[in-house]
């Protein structure tokens, strides 16, 4: 068996969609999210996502609420194509500068509950996309001729104090919003409308890059705090959703994290034959000075639950983390399936080892069983074994007693 490396754009998921449902060019709706597209940055397009009718409609902008109630891909799918994104034709990025778009897009980004409004478009919005792998996806788009807040935005209080606090920067506001039960997603809809940080740089971010920012912040505060823990012992968790699952190894080593993402019989361009395909990225104890690349924005959320567990048992350790992704993933829904799944198989009942050799044969056997692939192709490509073979320890200069 042989396998390929490549980069994640590269991989081509699933064709274009072309999904008919009638979509109505003037509506009521309520959005729980606005969105703020990176295409021609700084000149982009800025809008807010709403199904075109009114009441709760938290569930549709909830990757938690998705994960908790056990949501199927079709279901989210589902929900997310009924979401029309109305949009500007091009995007402002300076806060400061009054514009009623920008005054309703970040009352929707701060919002603990969905925003009544009422949206008239230029033309009548149709459904045709081909979905990012990172984003999660949403219905049609149409120029937006008029919008109106029909109620008062519902804000917390304790994200009310971070979003008028112009003397706070963006790393500890958002910090603090997750330390009191914030998710991910939310905290991406403040980073996103220029809602956080110091009052003279609030700018908009586009969502795509809000998603890894948020996730990576978190993850450098919890890796400073991890790094004062003793290290841990050998353990395995091994589970998933969505097509995705992630098969974790924590080894009793100074911090480090390494991730491989395994596309199970995707198609990669431009060759036109299905086959095994992966990609990889790695950080040491000092961290990474540049950005993924191959995987992209789904190492920094899949990296976030492994620290978060590590912090629950107070210990760190050198993960090694294999994502398998399955032809069950038939639609992407965004880089949060990444965060999700993880924290679902850490969530599972690990198993404890004596030593690396029974670690890695019992992962070995297990995937085999699961998917039929010999994990050992992507074992001897691994940056973390490698440099874990080649580190000296304290240890090795202390004569045994």
């Amino acid at each position: 068996m042989k396998i390929k490396r490549v980069r994640y754009r590269d991989i081509e998921q699933i064709p274009r969609l072309e999904i008919r449902k009638e979509f109505k060019q003037d509506f009521s709706g309520s959005s729980p999210a606005p969105f703020i597209g990176r295409f021609g940055y700084p000149n982009i397009n800025i809008g807010l996502l709403s199904p075109q009718f009114g009441g709760d409609t938290s569930h549709y902008d909830s990757p938690r609420l998705w994960s908790k109630g056990n949501f199927k891909i079709g279901s989210i799918a589902g929900l997310r194509y009924g979401l029309v994104n109305s949009r500007t034709k091009g995007g402002v990025l300076d806060v400061r500068k009054p514009n009623r778009m920008l005054d309703v897009i970040r009352e929707v980004g701060m919002a603990s509950k969905a925003v009544e409004l009422e949206v008239g478009l230029k033309k009548q919005p149709k459904l045709s996309l081909k979905p990012e792998k990172e984003v999660i996806p949403f219905g049609p788009q149409g120029e937006m001729r008029k919008v109106r807040m029909t109620e008062n935005a519902k804000v917390d209080s304790r994200v009310e104090r971070v979003v008028s606090d112009t003397d706070l920067k963006s790393a500890p506001g958002l910090l603090s919003l997750y330390k009191k039960g914030f998710e991910e997603n939310f905290l991406t809809k403040l980073i996103s409308v220029g809602n956080t940080g110091l009052g003279k740089n609030r700018r908009l971010v586009p969502t795509r890059w809000g998603i890894t920012a948020v996730d990576d912040t978190i993850g450098k505060q919890l890796i400073k705090e991890i790094k004062d823990f003793s290290v841990g012992d050998y353990g395995v968790y091994f589970g998933g959703g969505w097509g995705n699952y992630y098969l974790v190894m924590f080894f009793p080593e100074i911090w480090s994290f390494e991730l491989f993402e395994m596309y199970l019989g995707h198609k990669i361009n431009p060759w036109s034959k299905e086959g095994n395909f992966y990609s990889t990225d790695y950080e040491g104890f000092g961290g990474r000075k540049s950005y993924a690349e191959e995987c992209a924005g789904g190492y920094y959320a899949s990296r976030l639950p492994v620290l978060e567990k590590m912090k629950e048992m107070k210990r760190q350790g050198s993960a090694l983390v294999l994502r398998f992704i399955t032809s069950e993933y038939n639609v992407p829904l965004g880089v949060w399936v990444c965060r999700e799944a993880t924290r679902k198989s850490l969530s599972e009942k690990g198993l404890s080892f004596g030593s690396e050799e029974l670690m890695i044969t019992y992962c070995t056997e297990l995937i085999n069983r699961k998917f039929g692939f010999d994990l050992d192709l992507l074992l001897r490509e691994s940056k973390l074994l490698k440099e874990k073979k080649g580190q000296q320890k304290l240890s090795d200069f202390v004569p045994a007693l």
